[in-house]
């Protein structure tokens, strides 16, 4: 395949599953994971990257099951340049309609200090692990890790090396997120003109965002002949983060004009994908995240409203339809019915089945009961955070009773149920929330340790909700929990014993039946 084939057509690869999961804190479970490839792949992402299957058994697993699962996208596997990782990812992308290999190694002077390698030493094991995995897999992408640093005749003699060993995918990586937007275009223009076989494969872009130029660069790279860009939902990632998906798909569409290249991407799914890998890597979006944040279609200044009430082009660049939102609100209220709400929830993106719808109406109408008016984004909490609890959760919260004063410490008293007990514990803290974690902790004593603690209110008032999300740590194990609740430490609770049970389940202590369970208690105190 050239570069010049299909000028037109930007391939997207979604790393949000592996480099977006490699953000502190974002692990996501093995369903989760499933499905947010099933939406990934619902939406017309070309490539998933869906893991690291050395990684971890878990990894391996995730991997192995969204390659039997896919249905369009062609699903990657990540692999260091060593044959046993190479073996281990074809094992797990095997079973995919359309897999792919993508194999990597450190270029740079900084990266090839790690393993200690010459340039001729390196060179070598790329033309061998290329090799190796071209023949297991008939599609491989090879990374020069930390590209933009790499001197350059060393970069082209290495491409020049993966390009004759079988690679179709040329992936430059600004791993550290060091390169600007006329550099990265220039990179990808010279490398074609430049490498012998560059006009026989498909070069990509994979940029980070520590300057703040993800996506520049990303576009930059598609300037410049890159007709591949890697990019994960809500720019997850290491530090500050990837290349965010819905700003290059945006871009492209909302620029069309200067920038003539599509994607395959259905960009009303965009909204409703968000949120969720928001809600299950506990990485809120901040509202004035570009496309997906709260505040993207919001305008508040008198000026700004006018004008939008005269002309929507006014101020707004895209339709907030285009990205799955809803362009009108109509609020509900304890009176609103069934069909009401699910309407309101197509209106926002959401399909959900009947016992889900169920299931949210139970909570809208008790939300409903709390607040005069419900709105858009209290739904939207309703359906992506609930209330902290599952039916199928070890540990419940049952009650409570916060009782604070002015001149001394917070009292709290928690009703717990785990597995069918019921306990008790009252305990004093430096306010309602310490007050109440210190009661939890004493009715299923634990070590892990609190990393985050983060409230936020879904809207305005007195009678808001609240949006808690918390975050535990124990033994290298992170687990996120979240709840939303008009009462604030009521959210705390519920987010905390959240976490604790997500805990329990990474930590595989979950057995079957009793006694499975009751051992993993006494192990994680």
């Amino acid at each position: 395949m050239t570069n010049t084939t299909d000028q037109d057509r930007v391939v997207i690869f979604d790393t949000t599953l592996r480099d977006g999961e490699q953000s502190p804190g974002a692990t996501m479970t093995h369903d989760e994971k499933l499905e947010i490839a099933g939406m990934l792949d619902d939406m017309g992402v070309d490539i998933i990257e869906a893991g690291f299957p050395i990684a971890s058994e878990g990894d391996f697993n995730a991997v192995s099951e969204i390659a039997k699962n896919s249905v369009n996208s062609r699903i990657c596997g990540l692999a260091r340049a060593n044959i046993t990782d190479i073996d281990r990812c074809w094992e797990a992308v095997k079973h995919a309609a359309k897999p792919r290999i993508h194999t990597f190694i450190g270029t740079s002077p900084l990266h090839r200090a790690i393993p200690n390698l010459t340039k001729d030493a390196m060179a070598d094991k790329i033309h061998e692990t290329v090799t190796h995995a071209r023949n297991l897999c008939d599609n491989v992408q090879w990374s020069p890790m930390d590209a933009t640093r790499t001197e350059w005749d060393y970069l082209c003699r290495v491409i020049e090396i993966a390009i004759k060993a079988g690679a179709s995918t040329i992936n430059i990586p600004d791993t550290v997120g060091y390169t600007a937007p006329m550099e990265s275009a220039e990179l990808i223009k010279k490398l074609i003109e430049t490498v012998p076989g560059a006009d026989e494969v498909i070069f990509a872009t994979h940029c980070h965002n520590d300057l703040g130029m993800a996506t520049a660069n990303s576009l930059a790279a598609v300037a410049g002949g890159a007709r591949q860009i890697e990019c994960t939902i809500n720019g997850l990632g290491e530090r500050a983060g990837n290349t965010a998906l819905e700003e290059v798909v945006m871009a492209l569409k909302v620029r069309n004009d200067i920038m003539p290249w599509s994607t395959g991407i259905d960009t009303k799914k965009l909204m409703n994908i968000s949120r969720r890998v928001a809600t299950v890597s506990g990485f809120p979006v901040q509202f004035n995240k570009a496309i997906v944040g709260k505040n993207a279609f919001a305008h508040e200044s008198g000026i700004h409203q006018d004008g939008m009430l005269k002309n929507k082009e006014t101020f707004e660049i895209m339709r907030p339809e285009d990205v799955g939102l809803a362009g009108t609100s109509l609020p509900l209220g304890k009176h609103s019915g069934r069909a009401a709400l699910r309407d309101k929830l197509e209106q926002l993106g959401f399909e959900v089945g009947d016992n889900q719808l169920k299931d949210i109406f139970v909570r809208f109408k008790d939300l409903a009961d709390r607040k005069k008016e419900v709105f858009d984004d209290d739904i939207i909490a309703l359906v992506r955070v609930g209330d902290g609890e599952d039916e199928d959760d070890h540990l419940q919260l049952v009650s409570m009773k916060v009782v604070c004063g002015t001149g001394g410490p917070a009292e709290a008293t928690v009703e717990m149920e785990i597995d069918g007990k019921e306990v008790s514990a009252t305990c004093e803290g430096d306010g309602p929330v310490d007050a109440t974690f210190r009661a939890i902790r004493e009715n299923f004593p634990n070590a892990a340790h609190l990393e985050l603690y983060q409230v936020s209110a879904v809207t305005e008032g007195t009678d808001a909700q609240a949006t808690v999300s918390v975050r535990l740590e124990e033994d290298g194990i992170i687990a996120t929990g979240q709840s939303a609740n008009t009462d604030t430490v009521v959210a705390s609770a519920k987010a905390y014993i959240h976490a604790l049970n997500r805990l329990l389940v990474r930590r595989g202590k979950v057995g079957e039946g009793a006694d499975a369970r009751e051992i993993s208690y006494k192990d994680l105190a």
